[in-house]
């Protein structure tokens, strides 16, 4: 069989760990109100290219069987704002706003893999989206439910503390045009590769497109702000403008309402922009303390003008969480797996062939009840059937029929029991964690 990279696939105790993840992920967006919703894998070609620089990540698709000749016109998404938007759009005379929405389903880049990047992955992400407008109260709202969501995973997993960069694109561009840049977006853009290429890299892009030595300096200044008197030090630069202004204030406003509830999990970052060209105000990235090199494992921001029809605007802001960025790395490499690799908390066993029809009466009687079973495959010794519970990791074994008896193989102890009262105690499939370090350095 050929091997094809950058698309994880899990044996069943790794995948029963990111099915708790989107569990958890999903229960803390409906804690928040949050409606979910699913959107087709395929976009335009043409409104996915024009969404910033991904245009040589998308995946292109093509029915087999098409005409000769015919252009290529769908494509993967590559993440799931943009079709969301699409949606919002869709649909904008049935939906009630401001909507809020939660989507968990896998996204496409074409792009090379390697540890946390990958070309199929799982997403999930919030968005909250109004009608004309859109109170900034919302900003801070979905940032401080993905850093719920992360505390969450953080007590189920034992991942690290998530440390939340905030920035905003007002900012940033009232800044670069307080320099005289006339064209900030491809300065953003460039500014957002600092950590790849570093300060050397970014300068010498930054006067190949016509900015003189003192610009790039003040834009490398500017970069490295990350204190919370980041509103002094950018002034100190000498830009000034009313939107350079407006971002502060924004920034400062979300500093102060995210730090209330998480003071130790949010900083100002003055580097980040997100290069996706549809951000408008708030920006957002999180990566995990002394996870590093794991990368930005969630993101997102505010976008005025990313859904309009016509004159009409429906602006949002939303985050999204790399869930395979995040597990993948850690289910592959044996450090987080399920105790089991099944449901099942009873095997119910077979005393013969012939009387196979009990063990089935009594699997559908606790069924019936929530409690998940198989019944044996063979009528073997009871024995071999205990010994193939024990390798599948089911905890207990039933004998006989109705009114029978359970062993409970962990701790060898045998008791009666009927099938329309009896309930496994510790049956649930439980996360085995291990320590992680070594997989994400």
């Amino acid at each position: 069989m050929v091997a094809v990279s950058g698309f994880p696939e899990f044996l069943p105790a790794g995948r029963l760990v990111e099915l708790r993840a989107l569990d958890i992920l999903r229960a803390q967006f409906e804690l928040h109100g949050f409606a979910n919703i699913a959107t087709r894998s395929l976009e335009p070609l043409a409104e996915l290219s024009r969404k910033g620089e991904i245009t040589k990540e998308i995946y292109a698709v093509r029915r087999l069987h098409a005409d000769e000749g015919t252009a290529d016109e769908w494509g993967l998404h590559f993440d799931l704002t943009v079709p969301f938007a699409r949606y919002v759009l869709d649909n904008a005379g049935r939906l009630s706003f401001p909507f809020r929405r939660y989507q968990i389903q896998p996204a496409w880049r074409g792009e090379r893999p390697q540890q946390g990047r990958y070309r199929e992955f799982w997403q999930a992400d919030i968005d909250i989206v109004g009608d004309g407008q859109l109170a900034f109260h919302h900003d801070i709202e979905v940032a401080l439910v993905m850093l719920e969501a992360c505390a969450r995973l953080r007590e189920e997993f034992g991942i690290p503390e998530v440390l939340m960069r905030v920035n905003n694109r007002k900012l940033i561009e009232g800044f670069y045009s307080g320099l005289g840049v006339t064209q900030p977006l491809p300065v953003i853009q460039i500014v957002d590769k600092l950590p790849k290429i570093g300060a050397a890299g970014v300068s010498a892009i930054l006067q190949e497109s016509g900015l003189d030595a003192a610009q790039v300096d003040r834009i490398l200044q500017f970069a490295a702000i990350d204190t919370p008197d980041f509103a002094g030090r950018i002034r100190a630069l000498g830009a000034t403008n009313d939107l350079l202004e407006q971002g502060i204030a924004e920034t400062e406003q979300l500093l102060a309402g995210l730090t209330t509830r998480f003071p130790h999990n949010v900083v100002v970052d003055c580097k980040i922009a997100r290069g996706l060209d549809y951000y408008t105000g708030s920006v957002f990235e999180l990566e995990l303390v002394g996870w590093e090199a794991l990368g930005t494992i969630s993101a997102g921001g505010r976008y005025d003008s990313l859904a309009t029809a016509g004159q009409h605007t429906y602006p949002g802001v939303g985050i999204s969480f790399g869930v395979t960025r995040v597990f993948a790395p850690l289910i592959s490499g044996g450090r987080l797996t399920g105790s089991r690799p099944v449901p099942s908390v009873v095997l119910v066993a077979v005393d013969s062939e012939p009387d196979r029809g009990r063990a089935d009466a009594v699997a559908l009687a606790l069924r019936q009840r929530g409690i998940a079973c198989e019944v044996s495959p063979t009528a073997d010794k009871y024995g071999k059937q205990i010994r193939f519970a024990d390798r599948r990791g089911i905890p207990y074994v039933w004998f006989g029929g109705l009114a029978g008896e359970v062993k409970d193989i962990r701790s060898g102890e045998q008791f009666p029991a009927t099938a329309d009262t009896w309930a496994p105690v510790d049956g649930a499939v439980r996360i085995n964690r291990l320590d992680a370090a070594d997989v994400v350095k």
